[in-house]
């Protein structure tokens, strides 16, 4: 018979003075590193816009070869993975040990339906050869610059992706976390903190959904 874990109080690690202090600590190193990443991604957007204006025609042509409907689904699975995060970190200072659990499986499974679009999505940018640079090899184009558009759309979604493979990667984590320590309003910080990247990356997508998918 397997040996039940039963998750326990959460130690403060021995260089912070009490809970209150690491919690702070972790708290200034999230935002510390999340301004990084809003920097990041910033920069990549600018960079977009400026593309967008200078090939303003290829960004219409190649606009008109995503399928706004699959980025509408996509939106949902992050808004909802968004929102059972949040549940998640309330159900950890309520206590509730098997909500939290809950909610993290329900964010693993939503984000996981982003990818499967996104593979579907990609998929056919392969087969129809929307690809970038000098791999672009598609017909029925009219403007010379094409290329330009999927070379953004790849750049953006891709690191988009690589983070939300990332998130998904603290979700589990924080799954492994829960069977050694039990979630209070005193130490909820791997959900919590986990929590705020996955918001940055609803952010970025609400960003890029409308750039790459609507506007023009």
């Amino acid at each position: 018979m397997a040996e039940t874990i039963v998750p326990q109080e959460h130690e403060v690690a021995h260089h912070f003075d009490d809970l209150e202090q690491e919690f702070q600590s972790h708290r200034m190193g999230m935002w510390l590193f999340l301004a990084s990443e809003i920097m990041m991604f910033g920069a990549l957007l600018v960079g977009g816009f400026i593309l967008m204006y200078r090939f303003p025609g290829a960004f219409a042509e190649g606009r008109a070869h995503l399928d706004w409907r699959l980025g509408t689904i996509n939106t949902f699975f992050l808004l909802t993975s968004g929102y059972t995060m949040a549940l998640a970190a309330m159900h950890g200072q309520r206590g509730n040990q098997s909500a939290v659990r809950r909610n993290l499986w329900l964010s693993l499974l939503f984000a996981a339906g982003f990818l499967v679009v996104k593979f579907f999505e990609y998929s056919a940018k392969f087969h129809h050869g929307t690809l970038p640079g000098k791999y672009f090899t598609a017909a029925g184009f009219s403007d010379p610059h094409a290329h330009v558009f999927f070379g953004f759309y790849f750049v953006a979604t891709g690191l988009h992706v690589l983070h939300v493979l990332i998130g998904m990667g603290l979700m589990v984590w924080c799954l492994f976390v829960s069977r050694k320590v039990k979630f209070t309003r005193a130490y909820i910080t791997p959900v919590e903190m986990s929590g705020l990247y996955w918001a940055l990356i609803d952010l970025v997508w609400f960003i890029l959904f409308p750039l790459l998918y609507l506007v023009g």
